[in-house]
């Protein structure tokens, strides 16, 4: 268990991170992603309920 965690400790220092301004840029890029997925979806799923009532009215 002592190796392991020596070893998590190597790797975590060759670690890139990324600074405040990335961060705050990646997770607006993020939420706007996930915005027009999520309106896609909406999109769709109206689209095809409608089509749906039509067909089984």
């Amino acid at each position: 268990m002592k190796k392991f965690l020596t070893e998590v400790v190597a790797e975590m220092k060759k670690v890139s991170w990324c600074n405040q301004k990335e961060l705050v840029t990646y997770t607006i890029v993020v939420g706007i992603a996930v915005a027009i997925v999520c309106a896609l979806i909406w999109f769709c799923d109206t689209i095809f309920a409608r089509l749906f009532h039509i067909i089984l009215k």
